[in-house]
């Protein structure tokens, strides 16, 4: 009821172990509070929040227009109803090293276990975009350094993201990670891997976790969870997934109700008001005060 019980530290602990468990961590991306209300109920690993998703909900492109506010406002907003950690989508941090300094304390204070941070020039463009421009490697070096002096609770991950693949080559996107490792990153994501054979390479050349990006329509190859469990993957993330299959449903909704001016041969499409009573646990509220929930369905 209202916020979660679990208390930011453990949540990153809890993270940390999943990393290390050897297992497949599933991250769904949660577009909202109340999608990870429903992360949590159905078993997943984790909730993500992604930059891509918190941009398209304000009506704008993946091109570096949200501000840090914006994005630790909502990753707060979700991190407080659930008990799952919640990793979150930083952009290439904001700025410069300085500010990349404070956007890790500013996540950290948002209740959020990790982070990622991309070697993109600022502003940055959706990862599986043609036309990427990155930044030097000591320049991201510089703001890996900073993430990780910045950082107050040793719990708190940072995960380095390289978008060199489809810039620079593989070749260049592991020596870039293996630097980004030595800059003190617990976690590497490795972007626009087009199939296994990419992640199996850098299975080989790092040690630390590794994250894979399932996001449909993109330059990757869509692969199970046995697949990428074989590959030796810590985390996979479906970031935009949730975001597409609501909107497709609202669109197609707003059409039926367009041109036949009622919503009847919608209604078996919908979540039933007793399911989301259900996920806002209406009854938890009534036990704490009768005032608030007096009625029957």
């Amino acid at each position: 009821m209202l916020h979660s019980t679990v208390p930011s530290h453990e949540k990153r602990r809890l993270l940390r172990e999943g990393l290390a468990s050897g297992r497949l961590l599933r991250v769904p991306g949660a577009m909202n509070p109340l999608t990870a209300v429903l992360i949590q109920e159905l078993g997943f690993d984790g909730a993500y929040v992604s930059g891509a998703v918190i941009a398209a909900d304000l009506a704008l492109p993946d091109i570096g227009l949200t501000t840090l506010t914006e994005v630790a406002g909502r990753g707060a907003q979700i991190a407080r109803v659930t008990d799952l950690p919640v990793l979150i989508d930083a952009d290439t941090g904001f700025g410069e090293p300085m500010n990349v300094a404070r956007t890790v304390q500013a996540l950290e204070d948002a209740g959020i276990a990790g982070c990622h941070l991309e070697d993109q020039v600022n502003p940055k463009r959706c990862g599986h975009l043609d036309g990427k421009t990155v930044i030097e490697t000591d320049e991201m070096v510089r703001r890996i350094r900073a993430a990780v002096t910045a950082r107050r609770d040793e719990g708190f991950v940072i995960c380095a993201r390289t978008d060199a693949a489809g810039v620079e080559g593989l070749d260049s996107a592991i020596d870039r990670a293996k630097a980004y490792i030595e800059a003190g990153a617990d976690m590497v994501f490795p972007e626009a891997m087009r199939g296994p054979a990419d992640f199996e390479a850098f299975r080989e050349a790092v040690d630390v976790p590794l994250l894979a990006n399932m996001t449909e329509f993109g330059k990757s190859e869509l692969l199970t969870v046995e697949q990428l469990e074989s590959l030796g993957l810590n985390m996979v993330i479906y970031p935009v997934t949730t975001l597409r299959l609501a909107m497709g449903a609202v669109e197609e909704g707003l059409r039926v109700l367009r041109d036949e001016g009622v919503q009847t041969d919608l209604v078996d499409r919908m979540q039933t008001r007793e399911r989301l009573y259900e996920l806002l646990d209406y009854r938890a509220y009534n036990a704490f005060d009768g005032d608030v929930y007096d009625f029957t369905l």
